[in-house]
């Protein structure tokens, strides 16, 4: 990281009984780089409060709201204050944290979607640029070693010439909710569209698949064609989408995302199809990367080893065979991140291709993804072009 100490992290967000929340502080601390030192972990300013003493902060920097906790951070001399957020509320508050965190002199790491709508992630995009600051999101896949091997091996043509893209997330959890009888309630904040936004399944982990395909291969999404469906009764998003979807330079694609594929986990995976040969990752078997050609045995690579390309090894903490996983993608994400956090804060400039992590235009992405998909499924699942409002603001 190049700084003579480690970096000072606030949370907004993640307080008791909060999965995600934990998962970020883990992620954070893996390198031994970052310390959590202040938060406002919860709207309710007394579970904040026992939330900061479960964690072990200081009192007076557990906040009973965050726009307390970015004023009163910014006012503390340049050594104590935090150097950064890491913001892991709901949707509908993304942009209104991101947004007062920015504007007091904060750098953010912030879980995915970027915000509630299209609209607000543009305007968050400029708020980005004018603060100078570093924004990162946490699409965690990303950051598997072996993902980073995929891109390293579209890069580098060994597949060839792209042709298809087929990326399935299928889970299997929502179909609780009809065995239980619970199907006209909303019994997870995601289903609530005041909260989530205009989708549950592909605002939820549809985003994951596309921000998948779109970092491994580097295309964007020209159109799509979607079907979104909900069949848990009295729900009012979805929680079934299947997507054909058009790519740049040609290639084409699906993106299948459920939350009812009964028996299904967290099957996410993806596959690649070029003129010389495919690839394949299962984000539950992640360690291995498979290649396969029409006239040969398919080859299995391996986290680990040596034979891999710089990026993935550079992605790696345990030798081969110690497996590693989701704490450790996150971690990836956070490592990156606090890099340019600290190349800001010691004015250093980066080197061409210094940082690997998703940021404020990949958060974009995503949301004109959820919204186009949307959009034609509302429409009878017609073609849809993506909103060249992105295409055309994208540096």
């Amino acid at each position: 990281m190049k700084l003579n100490r480690k970096l000072r992290m606030g949370m907004v967000g993640g307080g008791r009984g909060a999965f995600i929340g934990a998962v970020h502080r883990m992620a954070a601390r893996l390198d031994g780089e970052i310390d959590l030192v202040a938060g406002c972990f919860s709207a309710d300013p007394k579970k904040s409060k026992l939330s900061g003493e479960d964690l072990f902060i200081d009192p007076s920097r557990v906040y009973a709201t965050y726009e307390e906790m970015a004023r009163k951070e910014a006012a503390l001399p340049a050594d104590q204050r935090i150097d950064f957020v890491s913001i892991v509320t709901r949707n509908n508050t993304h942009f209104a944290v991101s947004k007062t965190f920015l504007e007091a002199g904060f750098h953010v790491i912030c879980d995915k979607p970027l915000c509630f709508s299209l609209k607000e992630g543009l305007k968050l995009r400029e708020i980005v640029r004018q603060s100078g600051r570093v924004f990162a999101l946490t699409h965690n896949y990303t950051g598997y070693p072996m993902v980073k091997e995929a891109r390293e091996w579209v890069r580098a043509g060994k597949l060839g010439k792209l042709m298809k893209i087929v990326v399935e997330y299928p889970q299997g959890y929502a179909i609780s909710a009809l065995e239980t009888g619970t199907t006209g309630q909303i019994s997870n904040w995601r289903m609530d569209p005041s909260v989530s936004g205009l989708s549950n399944c592909m605002g939820d982990i549809g985003t994951h698949a596309h921000n998948l395909a779109r970092y491994i291969t580097g295309l964007d999404v020209e159109e799509i064609c979607a079907e979104l469906s909900t069949f848990i009764p009295g729900r009012p998003l979805d929680d079934d989408g299947n997507c054909l979807v058009r790519f740049a330079k040609g290639v084409k694609g699906i993106i299948y995302a459920s939350q009812v594929s009964s028996g299904e986990e967290n099957n996410l995976n993806i596959r690649v199809f070029g003129t010389k040969g495919s690839l394949q990752w299962f984000q539950e078997n992640p360690n291995e990367l498979i290649f396969k050609k029409a006239d040969s045995p398919q080859l299995v690579y391996r986290r680990g080893n040596g034979y891999l390309s710089a990026a993935a090894q550079g992605a790696t903490r345990t030798p081969f065979a110690h497996p590693e996983g989701f704490i450790e993608a996150f971690a990836n994400v956070y490592r990156s991140a606090g890099k340019a956090i600290a190349d800001a804060i010691e004015g250093r400039k980066p080197g061409k291709d210094a940082y690997d992590f998703p940021t404020i235009d990949d958060g974009i992405a995503g949301m004109a993804f959820v919204e186009t998909a949307v959009k034609s499924g509302k429409a009878g699942a017609k073609w849809v072009k993506f909103p060249k409002v992105f295409a055309a603001a994208k540096t």
